[in-house]
């Protein structure tokens, strides 16, 4: 599995005639892969991340992480020093990934996600006959 980079366009000024729009700032969340007998296990840490603001997909083998961060605290901000960051990363999958049994679990700010070897590059035993 590898990363793939996401090409980005140069910041223009804008001209007065124009309107402009906030750009919104994107992260990479720190994961951590492991390689299992079943397959591999992407851990990523995406702090103030929910279910509703989390989108994981998988299209043209490169899955996708993205998601929107909220403060959880409840009230009206009076004072801030920080703003959270949207979270943006993508990895190249290879063709032994079973794209379709890929799950994704999120648990205080953890996602974890389970990609499953395809049934025929799983290592197994091979019976030998005598004859």
């Amino acid at each position: 599995m590898a990363e793939q980079t996401v090409a980005t366009a140069a910041p223009q000024r804008p001209s007065t005639t124009e309107h402009t729009r906030n750009h919104e700032r994107y992260v990479a969340p720190p994961v951590d892969i492991y390689e299992t007998p079943e397959g591999l296990v992407v851990v990523a840490d995406m702090p103030g991340v929910t279910q509703e603001e989390l989108d994981v997909r998988v299209e043209n083998n490169v899955l996708t992480l993205r998601a929107q961060a909220r403060h959880t605290t409840h009230g009206d901000r009076v004072h801030h020093e920080y703003d959270l960051a949207n979270f943006f990363r993508q990895f190249e999958l290879h063709e032994q990934v079973n794209q379709q049994r890929i799950t994704a679990d999120l648990k205080g700010g953890v996602l974890t996600l389970h990609l499953p070897k395809a049934e025929e590059v799983k290592p197994r035993r091979i019976a030998v006959h005598a004859a």
